[in-house]
């Protein structure tokens, strides 16, 4: 595994590079007590867990195909259930069995994996293919319990265009299909050149009403979500009140950092709480309000522009991760989908057919989420809050429950005393050896698989107490 390498981080000190032991004596644990409350009513569904890809992946009709026996069971390792989102940037430049000549379309498919679209430059033109939807329903097929979110083209589309795809995606992907999505970020599509500087909400909403039009035409019960906006939270209200009887939820983007190039773009910031975050769950909630609609965040990850080399490619990219997904599910989201792809930084799963795929460790936050889950959040209540300090409670069906504490600091340890109800559970721990670390993490004492094959190999018992080594965390579970 030469990709992973021990990184120097001069932001966050040398302590983030020692292993934990040698930082706990440098300080004593912090002690907090963790007491457990009354169902909040927030509910974590089977299908939270999510993964987003570039359309124009499509192009090579070979990658989601039912023989990509690796990556299927990657995907199977998150959850049983799930759902797949197919856009991006790219979903704005790739046309349905297009005429090479009539839009300029390279006539070459790609070959084997795309990274994620860096939006720096307009990418090339990519066909989707009547092969390519069939392979992606066969590989959806050994994901019994995983959906698709398909992105259509409003970009550079007709919706002429789009109704023909839509009609052929909806009668091959059958239940399968979740949602059509139109329209990639259009708030940002007076940057990219695809509208005017002048372009704005109403505008975006007329066209998405033609474009919906011409496909309910062809698939009268074909299912929707959008605006899929990348930050403006000005746009989701208009939008989801002129579309609360036609969508099924309404789609938001969220990336903790970005630009990669800023050097203020660093793993300290990323384990930070963000401000832009509680902003962008206002606007939200604010939807959900005033029209009812449920939100997830169909495209998001660490640090956009497909990731920063030493930040979303590292360990503390777990803890953000898991950390990232409860506050979603606190926040009353239904889901949450990670962008990624080929090699991009912040890829959960990396890799390609011909060489092979692998786990990154954002992927073992989110493994960590699916062991704590699906169930109802509980409250909990903590004596001191501690920087960095996170515990969510989740109680399953089945009545048992489950407690993630996460400890995103790097500078101390934390001591709990757990509430008496978890006293004598079972508990596994997320850890690496320092929160820059590309390599060598585990959970429950094991690394996961090639294949995501993962069984615990170590077990400790709660005892009425839990030891968080700096950036490290936990499930108790019974």
């Amino acid at each position: 595994m030469n990709r992973r390498r021990f990184l120097s981080l001069s932001a966050l000190g040398t302590a983030a590079l020692h292993p934990a032991s040698q930082l706990l004596a440098q300080a004593a644990p912090l002690p907090v007590t963790v007491t457990l409350g009354k169902p909040t009513g927030r509910h974590i569904a089977e299908d939270f867990t999510g993964l987003s890809y570039e359309s124009a992946q499509l192009s090579d009709p070979d990658f989601f195909a039912g023989d990509n026996k690796q990556l299927i069971e990657l995907v199977s390792g998150l959850g049983q259930h799930g759902v797949l989102r197919i856009g991006g940037n790219t979903s704005e430049y790739c046309f349905w069995k297009s005429d090479p000549q009539a839009h300029g379309v390279s006539a070459n498919p790609i070959q084997e994996a795309l990274g994620p679209d860096k939006g720096n430059k307009a990418p090339p033109r990519r066909v989707i293919t009547e092969q390519a939807i069939h392979n992606l329903r066969e590989f959806l097929d050994r994901l019994p319990g995983w959906s698709l979110i398909y992105g259509l083209n409003l970009g550079l589309g007709t919706p002429e265009m789009a109704a023909e795809e839509a009609a052929f995606v909806s009668r091959a992907m059958g239940a399968k299909l979740l949602a059509f999505q139109m329209a990639n970020e259009p708030d940002l599509f007076f940057k990219n050149g695809l509208r005017p500087q002048s372009y704005n909400t109403e505008q975006f909403i007329g066209e998405w009403r033609r474009f919906f039009e011409a496909v309910r035409k062809r698939v009268p019960d074909a299912p929707f979500a959008g605006p899929d906006t990348a930050f403006n939270n000005e746009w989701l209200v208009p939008f989801a009140k002129a579309f609360r009887n036609d969508v099924k939820f309404v789609s938001s983007h969220y990336y903790a950092e970005g630009p990669p190039s800023d050097p203020a773009m660093d793993m300290a910031r990323l384990l930070r709480p963000d401000p832009k975050l509680e902003r962008e769950f206002a606007g939200l909630q604010q939807v959900t309000k005033e029209t009812g609609l449920p939100f997830r965040l169909a495209e998001t990850n660490s640090c956009y522009g497909g990731g920063k080399e030493g930040v979303s490619d590292t360990f503390a990219s777990a803890l953000w991760g898991a950390d990232y997904m409860f506050r979603i599910a606190q926040a009353g989201g239904i889901g949450v989908n990670f962008h990624g792809g080929g090699y991009g930084w912040y890829a959960p799963i990396a890799g390609a057919r011909a060489k092979g795929f692998e786990a990154r460790p954002l992927y073992y936050g989110m493994r960590l989420f699916r062991e704590a889950s699906p169930g109802e959040l509980l409250e909990t209540s903590l004596s001191t809050a501690p920087d960095g300090l996170r515990v969510y409670a989740v109680q399953r069906a089945d009545g048992h429950v489950t407690l993630t504490a996460l400890n995103l600091s790097v500078d101390h340890a934390i001591d709990l005393a757990l509430d008496h109800k978890l006293a004598g559970m079972q508990l596994i721990r997320l850890e690496a050896p320092s929160a820059a670390a590309k390599t060598g993490e585990t959970l429950g004492g094991a690394a996961i698989g090639a294949n995501g094959d993962w069984h615990a190999s170590s077990h400790e018992t709660g005892g009425g107490r839990l030891h968080l080594p700096v950036a490290s965390g936990a499930l108790i579970y019974s």
